[in-house]
């Protein structure tokens, strides 16, 4: 094999797969990129750990096609320090030589036929702008849970019918909820499906690289979800774990409302949870028109800061665990929250506002409250 490319194309292709490669694969090869250049004009980068599969082809000049195996985090490595010249790959043997201005490597290569076949793309079921989907996702993963030993806890339900998609994501302590409209493939039916958490959150973040549009594929019969954008595309197993019965968690009406603005709240959250032992808790006192938020105690210093509310009910005083507060509050994408309340140990509901005060639809995050002391 020998092909020449460009070094940012080579350079963003390989860490893309790179990324999803095992720290410590099973076998050696698990941990290879596979390097495809038996057709075309175009080099196909492959990784596959038998859970998720990354594909991306760029354009390449090939003067004699073929493919080679790799380790896919020392090519990552290496493309990424590469001058910015053209890159020349040539396979000898069982070595690989990588050439770029007065740069050379030479890495060994594993053997192709010890590689596992990539999964075939499931049935195309829709399609979501790129920007939504990356948005809505980040939205969602903020909530899932990150115990192995909860395998139910570590993935983001997506709820699949004709006019809209739904993903939801809980580690018990909270949730957060995200609904968007999509243009659903014409043999859809309404189905749900749990998706580690932590490998929809990468590609929704660097799939959709200039592609205006993430095209979703499903087989969940085979326990399968694909996810693809202009050159790129993504396979993921399935989790086989039942997810929590959440809707019954929603509270159905609230008896507090408290309109604020999130930047605000945020930077006051920050500073007065440096006090907070091991960020156990941050109280936070409504009365009409204050906000308070005090944190910690006489022994490891405490902490207090007034803001500005719109305060719709009695008084209330809860507490939360800030960083589940702070996560949930930057989930918002909006400059206005509403705080939403029955009582100070039950659940509450934080949702983006307009600014008339109106709820925005399709996001909540719902944040289960720390029981205050005496």
């Amino acid at each position: 094999m020998k092909i020449r490319v460009e070094r940012d194309g080579l350079a963003d292709a390989v860490a893309w797969v790179a990324r999803s490669l095992p720290s410590r694969p099973p076998v050696p090869v698990l941990g290879g990129v596979l390097l495809d250049a038996s057709s075309g004009e175009a080099l196909t980068i492959s990784g596959f750990d038998y859970e998720v599969s990354a594909q991306v082809t760029i354009d390449a000049s090939i003067d004699a096609s073929g493919k080679t195996l790799v380790s896919g985090r020392l090519l990552a490595d290496i493309t990424k320090a590469l001058p910015a010249r053209p890159v020349e790959l040539t396979v000898d043997g069982t070595r690989v030589t990588i050439t770029c201005g007065s740069s050379k490597f030479s890495l060994p290569t594993m053997p192709v036929e010890d590689y596992p076949e990539l999964p075939a793309m499931p049935e195309h079921v829709g399609s979501v702008p790129t920007d939504l989907f990356g948005e809505a996702v980040g939205q969602v993963a903020v909530a899932a849970g990150k115990d192995d030993t909860l395998p139910m806890l570590t993935g983001i339900r997506m709820e699949i019918n004709a006019d809209k998609l739904t993903m939801v994501a809980t580690d018990r302590f909270r949730l957060a909820m995200r609904e968007i409209t999509w243009e659903p493939g014409t043999t859809i039916g309404d189905t749900s499906v749990l998706v580690p958490a932590k490998t929809l959150a990468d590609s929704a973040k660097t799939l959709g690289a200039g592609a205006s549009k993430v095209e979703i594929s499903l087989a969940s019969g085979d326990g399968l979800l694909g996810l693809s954008g202009t050159s790129r595309r993504n396979t993921t197993r399935l989790l086989d774990a039942e997810f929590p019965k959440y809707r019954q968690l929603l509270p159905a009406e609230s008896a507090v409302t408290a309109n604020i603005s999130v930047g605000p709240l945020i930077e006051a959250i920050k500073r007065v949870s440096l006090v907070a032992e091991r960020g156990t808790q941050v109280r936070l006192e409504f009365s009409d028109r204050v906000l308070r938020l005090t944190a910690g105690g006489d022994d490891e210093g405490s902490a207090e800061e007034e803001l500005a509310v719109e305060l719709s009910g009695e008084p209330l005083t809860i507490a939360f665990n800030p960083t589940y507060l702070l996560d949930g509050l930057g989930a918002m994408k909006s400059e206005r929250a509403q705080l939403q309340f029955t009582t100070s140990n039950r659940p509450a509901l934080i949702k983006p506002i307009d600014d008339e005060g109106a709820v925005v639809e399709g996001y909540l995050y719902l944040l289960m409250p720390v029981r205050l002391p005496g």
